[in-house]
């Protein structure tokens, strides 16, 4: 019989989310490359092309990884992991090492690499370094800054040509990435940085109305509607917000469109696609908390929110690690979803 977990964050669920994250952020095998080569010379194995985000199957699992585990330290200084945690993240976060990434990023053929998501990712891992007590954080935080810089010019540079958004359910999702860039750019006052993509949302998706959530894809592990409103939660002031998201999604109080209240069914786990879905549930639940907390007390779509969080938080959570397609990177979805 299966156990209803918690769907509030413990310090035994955020041991085990670090237990898991440990044993695979060094793990370099299995392994799915986004790799373009220009030669035979390029046909190099994971650790090789990238030595400090090996592991955890495809390279920004293992940058979100990190991050999970950086974040599970902040809120938890005592977890048993803690050493462990630091011993690893000292092993990989060097200037050698990082070098080899900047080499890798900056040949031309892997313009588009990670492009949105790993980007936004590596970024928030960049803002937790940014805001920790811990005292190694400050310097783990130096040695990454070529990438951090890297991509704040990769951002600046793509976001004035990106003429549309990309509304997809999965990593090309540009909500998303701008939700994660955004709390990045206001932690280190990169104000440029911030306005770009606050007039790029804007440009976006001020005027989208009525949305009809034909969602989810069978290989999704966002919802593009409730990511976007978490995007302009982000970037519209309070009373405006809720004047916007009222119009976006107007039914909302009726449970309408319905699928954003259904928990999506996983068939499959051991399939990385069909899989995708337990973490679809997670980010919805993610977005549907925080976007609870945004609408004014006593909004009856709060509690409806709120209620479908937890549906969605209980269909997924006993299912972190029922195979490495979803060991390697559930617990980071479980964990926004929990602190939201």
């Amino acid at each position: 019989m299966t156990t209803q977990q918690s769907t509030a964050l413990t310090p035994e669920m955020a041991s085990r989310f670090a237990s898991l994250a440990l044993n695979h952020l060094t793990r370099e095998f299995p392994n799915k490359l986004m790799h373009a080569m220009s030669s035979a010379a390029d046909a190099q194995t994971p650790r090789q092309l990238h030595p400090v985000f090996y592991g955890s199957y495809d390279w920004h699992s293992c940058v979100h990884g990190y991050w999970l585990l950086l974040r599970l330290l902040d809120r938890f200084p005592q977890l048993p992991e803690a050493e462990k945690i630091i011993a690893v993240i000292g092993q990989h976060f060097t200037s050698e090492n990082v070098a080899g990434e900047m080499a890798y990023l900056q040949q031309p053929q892997h313009a588009g690499f990670e492009r949105p998501y790993g980007w936004a990712w590596f970024l928030a891992l960049s803002q937790q370094l940014h805001e920790m007590a811990l005292p190694q954080a400050a310097e783990w935080a130096k040695t990454l800054a070529p990438m951090s810089r890297f991509f704040e010019k990769s951002f600046s540079e793509f976001l004035p040509k990106a003429t549309y958004p990309l509304r997809v359910g999965s990593h090309f999702n540009t909500a998303f990435a701008l939700a994660l860039t955004l709390d990045y750019a206001r932690c280190v006052k990169h104000h440029k940085l911030a306005e770009l993509i606050e007039e790029t949302a804007l440009r976006w998706h001020l005027e989208d109305v009525h949305c009809q959530a034909w969602e989810p894809g069978g290989d999704e592990f966002l919802s593009p509607s409730l990511m976007e409103a978490e995007l302009m939660r982000r970037v519209l002031p309070g009373e405006a917000f809720v004047t916007w998201f009222g119009r976006f999604l107007p039914d909302l109080a009726h449970s309408q469109p319905a699928t954003l209240f259904t928990p999506a069914t996983v068939t499959d786990r051991s399939d990385g696609k069909i899989g995708h879905l337990d973490g679809l549930n997670l980010s919805r639940a993610w977005c549907q908390r925080s976007l609870a907390s945004a609408l004014p007390a006593g909004d009856p779509r709060a509690a409806l929110l709120r209620q479908t969080a937890e549906a969605h938080l209980h269909s997924a959570l006993n299912h972190l690690d029922s195979t490495y397609m979803g060991e390697h990177w559930l617990a980071t979805f479980a964990l926004l979803a929990l602190e939201a």
